[in-house]
């Protein structure tokens, strides 16, 4: 694979702040990525997805999405929050997903129509860097814990198609773990870890709150919560 740091710059790259330099590159492509998560997709639940519930329902109540609205949910994994989503937005509602991988899909679809809410959920697998909406389609858009799988010149494009589908004022929440505050032992630790096992532990720090500044969002609310040590940013904004 052609290491990142020898490909030129690209539009993302070029408009990165400086201090961002400093987080750690996402180095597996999107079809190692896609390979992955279907392959854990049985599994997920369990190896990661009972431990970040406390933090993607906290992002879910500083979204507060309401009756009637349409949402999108970027990376809804196994589909526990297009469930809560679905519920929130009830009958003249609608709320779509886009996740990279199949096997996720498959799950989500599954879940989905036991719960009864197939007629309010459209679930999609694509990309996130180009998303297949028209613009100013949506009330709000949800991320937990997705953010941060893209590499860092990619991230800046991702929240631009985040203002592109958005309508005015339109809100978005981003659960992500964070590189905010002094670099700890398990920051250390976890970095190290990302960069010698990336294909296992995909995801990596970031300056959640400067990037959604940056892409042009209105701070509404900025949450930093701990978990075994490490920072995890729930950061609200709206489309202005």
């Amino acid at each position: 694979m052609q290491n990142p740091k020898d490909t030129k710059k690209s539009l993302g790259e070029k408009n990165m702040p400086q201090n961002e330099t400093q987080i750690s590159r996402v180095i597996r492509s999107k079809e190692e990525a896609k390979a992955s998560y279907d392959k854990m997709s049985k599994w997920y639940d369990i190896l990661s997805g009972c431990f970040e519930k406390k933090y993607r329902d906290a992002g879910l109540e500083k979204l507060n999405a309401k009756e009637g609205e349409i949402v999108l949910e970027i990376g809804f994994g196994t589909g526990h929050c297009i469930l809560a989503l679905a519920q929130s937005v009830g009958n003249s509602g609608k709320v779509y997903g886009i996740d990279i991988s199949e096997g996720m899909c498959n799950i989500t679809r599954s879940r989905v129509k036991k719960a009864g809410l197939s007629e309010r959920v459209e679930l999609m697998c694509g990309d996130a860097a180009k998303l297949p909406f028209e613009a100013n389609f949506f009330d709000a858009i949800f991320m937990s814990f997705t953010l941060e799988l893209f590499d860092t010149p990619e991230i800046p494009i991702v929240l631009h198609e985040c203002q592109r589908v958005l309508r005015n004022k339109g809100r978005i929440c981003v659960v992500a773990m964070s590189k905010k505050g002094k670099t700890g032992l398990m920051m250390k630790l976890y970095e190290w870890m990302h960069e010698k096992f990336p294909s296992y532990v995909d995801c990596r720090p970031i300056f959640v709150q400067k990037m959604i500044e940056d892409a042009g969002f209105q701070l509404l609310d900025v949450t930093v919560i701990s978990m075994w040590k490490l920072p995890i940013e729930i950061v609200t904004a709206k489309k202005i």
